[in-house]
């Protein structure tokens, strides 16, 4: 079972970590992280991952991961990113994105018609992709299974682990990296967040999009 991993300069670190490292550990599973460019793709947080194959070199993945990250739009319009997207698509058993990765999905037509989530400060732009909104951790729609923000990506992997080796071979990987949240703060989305906190996040989102403009 090949699962491509689409990395890119400014990735959040945790959206292709966190459900890599949960369906890394599916019955086998082979790993390919991939890139227009292969080579070393700095995360947000300094870090880099390594592309080791060109999209190209894996064009019939079994899963396609694709993560987000605070700007999008050198991803959304990169033309080898689409095309590989959409060829790999029309034959993969799962087309996946955490957070604002659903974007890239978006940008290559692949939501047009569909249910789909990402992060909260992005959900009404999936509109512009002829794509429902829809506010939950993990939306499923056929083939196409979206995560929300960052965060939900250990969600959205271990609920496809479910749906790829059932229940108890998930069970058995949340298990195995003691997936047990116990958040300090009921602060991890819009609905429940204290205002000073909303307010603060809105204006690093809004320092973050002017700096990429």
């Amino acid at each position: 079972m090949q699962i491509a991993l689409l990395l890119f300069d400014g990735m959040t670190a945790l959206d292709a970590i966190g459900p890599l490292q949960v369906l890394s550990a599916l019955p086998g599973a082979s790993v390919f992280p991939v890139a227009s460019t292969p080579g070393p793709k700095r995360s947000d947080t300094g870090v880099a991952l390594v592309a080791e194959h060109a999209l190209t070199a894996v064009p019939r993945p079994d899963i396609i991961l694709v993560p987000g990250g605070m700007n999008m739009r050198p991803v959304m319009t990169d033309a080898h990113v689409l095309e590989w997207l959409n060829a790999a698509h029309a034959t993969t058993t799962w087309t996946t994105s955490v957070c604002t990765g659903a974007l890239v999905l978006g940008a290559a037509g692949l939501l047009r018609g569909l249910r789909a989530t990402t992060h909260w400060a992005a959900l009404g732009a999936l509109r512009d992709f002829g794509a429902e909104p829809v506010t939950a951790r993990m939306v499923r729609d056929g083939k196409v299974v979206t995560g929300a923000g960052v965060s939900a990506g250990i969600d959205m992997a271990l609920r496809l682990a479910a749906l790829v080796a059932g229940e108890s071979v998930a069970q058995t990987i949340q298990l195995m990296i003691e997936y047990d949240p116990d958040p300090p703060f009921r602060a991890g989305s819009p609905a429940t967040a204290p205002a000073e906190a909303m307010e603060r996040a809105m204006r690093m989102f809004a320092k973050a999009a002017a700096a990429a403009a």
